[in-house]
């Protein structure tokens, strides 16, 4: 065995050297990947921020809530859902749509329930592992109507579903199963995979909705089953139907034209449910006259209407005691 020299015990601490800079390199490096995922862990924590909570069909969801500074406890008040779409969040769908602005000016109560799953969605059919029913999605909005209505003062007869994307076929739903307590319906680039046959509704539902036809998404002609789980309806065949159901007058009334938008309303004869359906020409997947999202994928943004307010105009013609 030969003894350990001096050349030996130089060449160690030759090697040992890089290794060190290596070692304190990687040490770096994890350093600022935990401190990224702590700051992206943050971030979305801040923007998909609620502010509360119920328990419904032994799960715990979330909903952000916004009360205008004139809410009053002592008078009945509208209550607006507002369910935003598929890879959104409560916030974002607020920011968007602008509905906090018109509940300050007419003083209603908005409320953003949050969708389940990674990336957050609503399960409006009983897709292969999904997790979740639409039965229980209608529960979750059906328990936090009751929970809303126990801290606030709000009047069961004028409660409004509304929604984009995915989140206006939860509405659809809403609409076609929970319709004794949601006094009419509006969505905006829905994606209405619910079948007719799964509609049922108890009385005369007013609809309104709003189309882009040059949506990349959820198309304006009806859905591809290649691209989607299931078909998506042709919009304006979905509207008639809704019309019929309704029983409203077969020829609708063209409502004036601005800009690209243009519309139709199929009049209820007993003014209990009159269809309304704004087809945008162009326009993307976008809340028309909100916040613009990713042009570049979504499609072209639409400023001519604003959904928000022009459904709430519609919204506040309708009440269940009527």
């Amino acid at each position: 065995m030969g003894a350990y020299s001096k050349t030996d015990h130089g060449s160690f601490y030759i090697f040992m050297g890089p290794l060190k800079t290596i070692l304190r390199l990687f040490l770096k490096i994890l350093a600022a990947l935990v401190i990224l995922v702590i700051s992206l862990i943050s971030i979305y924590l801040w923007i998909n921020r609620t502010n509360g909570r119920i328990e419904s069909s032994g799960q715990t969801r979330k909903y952000l809530l916004y009360v205008p500074d004139s809410y009053d406890p002592s008078t009945p008040t509208p209550l607006v859902i507002s369910l935003h779409g598929f890879i959104e969040w409560p916030a974002h769908l607020m920011n968007v749509s602008h509905w906090n602005d018109v509940a300050d000016e007419y003083g209603f109560l908005v409320v953003y329930p949050s969708g389940t799953g990674l990336p957050l969605r609503w399960h409006t059919r009983n897709w292969p592992g999904s997790g979740m029913t639409p039965e229980e999605e209608v529960q979750f909005i059906s328990d936090l109507i009751d929970h809303l209505g126990n801290l606030y003062n709000i009047d069961p007869n004028r409660i409004y579903a509304n929604g984009f994307s995915n989140g206006a076929g939860m509405s659809y739903l809403l609409a076609c199963q929970l319709s004794e307590r949601i006094a009419a319906m509006g969505g905006v680039a829905g994606a209405y995979h619910l079948p007719w046959d799964e509609c049922q509704t108890s009385r005369p539902m007013p609809i309104i909705a709003f189309h882009g036809t040059g949506d990349p998404i959820v198309p304006y002609e009806g859905g591809d089953p290649t691209r989607h789980t299931s078909t998506l309806p042709n919009l304006p065949a979905w509207i008639l139907e809704w019309a019929q159901r309704n029983e409203c007058d077969p020829t609708p009334v063209e409502l004036p034209t601005t800009g690209n938008v243009s519309g139709v309303q199929y009049v209820d004869p007993d003014a209990k449910g009159d269809v309304v359906f704004y087809s945008i020409e162009g326009g993307g997947h976008q809340w028309p006259g909100g916040e613009a999202v990713l042009e570049f994928i979504a499609g072209r943004p639409i400023q001519d209407i604003d959904a928000t307010r022009v459904m709430w105009d519609f919204f506040r013609k309708y009440s269940l005691e009527d």
